[in-house]
């Protein structure tokens, strides 16, 4: 069997033991009362079982918050968060947890959001949860389509692919969710940027082994996805971490292998001046057992390289971004935090970092960024 960082596909299996991993037949019966199976726009052959029955994954539908003080009882610092910034607070997602219910439905500010993190494609997604005027919640199908998770929405039991917020199946088939901005870096990143920040608390309702991984080894650069059918591009090596810049017309792909060298980035996309940020870094929440444990990787963003209208070119200094013109700083969130611009936040354009496999069966004909 082909080698997952140093387990066996059979390793693997085991460790997801408690969802099971059989594919099986589309089952419309008792499960899906109200689904319109017939309003789709997928193949069902498509659609997989990742062994969980419907919420057999739990989404979090209550979620409690603790400051970012009591949090670093059970938080270490350079694990993942996905953090939401809004106008009155911002919030810390764990990953920790996020692994084990892949879902939470919440709010920030007045923004009804879903925080969404599928661990087989590496895909952390927040979407307005507000549709027509209409809140909805969101939660787990148990089923894949192309090794990304299938959610569904309580109020019309529509199936929705997470990695393109699009409904796929049911009665809001082809409406897609608005995305929100957020980042992934390391809690010590949010808390020391987010004085009064909140974090999900462990206090979920649930019994789970915050902390651990399920997936050992699945984000070894050369293993392959699992539950995936289909053909797999060969223009990336599959589990390469991307983080994607995205227009109508296109989207280009930034490795961040080839970010090492060049943690500040300046580039053009589209006519337009863009700055990428990587040097940051956080732990992966694929790799040991423990995630604490494991290896770092970079964080990194998209920003528009632009503050009322005047262009501005980045570099590296002292762990910090800094612009030419001014000599202000810059922090991964895109604010600066020194300087004439101080207090100045630049407009994220990215789509998040997730698996090179996932962007690439979905999105065929990105384009990738050479340095």
């Amino acid at each position: 069997m082909k080698q997952l960082g140093g387990l066996v596909v059979k390793s693997l299996m085991a460790a997801l033991v408690v969802w099971g991993s059989v594919a099986y037949a589309l089952d419309n019966s008792s499960e899906w009362p109200i689904t319109d199976f017939e309003n789709t726009s997928v193949d069902f052959s498509e659609i997989l079982s990742g062994g969980p029955p419907k919420d057999g994954i739990p989404s979090i539908d209550d979620p409690k918050f603790v400051d970012a003080e009591t949090a670093s009882e059970w938080l270490k610092k350079d694990e993942p968060v996905i953090v939401v910034t809004g106008e009155k607070v911002s919030k810390a997602y764990p990953l920790q947890i996020l692994t084990w219910h892949e879902i939470v439905n919440d709010k920030i500010d007045e923004t009804e959001i879903t925080v969404t993190f599928c661990p087989l494609c590496n895909a952390s997604i927040v979407f307005d949860r507000t549709i027509d005027g209409v809140v909805h919640d969101f939660g787990t199908t148990g089923r894949l389509r192309l090794s990304d998770m299938v959610m569904y929405d309580r109020q019309t039991e529509t199936w929705w692919q997470q990695f393109t917020g699009q409904g796929i199946i049911g009665k809001l088939n082809g409406v897609t969710l608005k995305q929100i901005p957020s980042h992934i870096v390391s809690f010590e990143s949010f808390k020391k940027h987010n004085a009064n920040g909140l974090v999900l608390s462990q206090d979920t309702g649930a019994r789970r082994d915050y902390g651990s991984n399920p997936y050992p080894g699945y984000d070894n650069i050369d293993s392959s996805p699992f539950l995936f059918r289909g053909k797999i591009s060969d223009r990336l090596p599959p589990m390469e971490r991307v983080l994607a810049l995205r227009s109508e017309a296109s989207t280009l792909l930034f490795g961040l292998s080839d970010l090492k060298e060049q943690p500040v980035l300046n580039t053009d996309f589209e006519d337009q001046s863009v700055a990428v940020f990587s040097f940051a870094s956080m732990n992966s929440p694929l790799d040991k057992p423990r995630i604490n444990e494991s290896r770092l990787i970079p964080s990194a963003a998209i920003y528009d390289a632009s503050v009322d209208g005047k262009k501005l070119t980045f570099e590296l200094r002292d762990g910090q971004a800094y612009d030419q013109e001014t000599g202000s700083s810059w922090n991964i969130f895109g604010l600066a935090q020194s300087g004439p611009l101080s207090g100045q936040r630049l407009r994220q354009l990215d789509g998040g970092v997730h698996f090179a496999f996932a962007w690439l069966a979905f999105d065929p004909e990105a384009q990738i960024f050479a340095p």
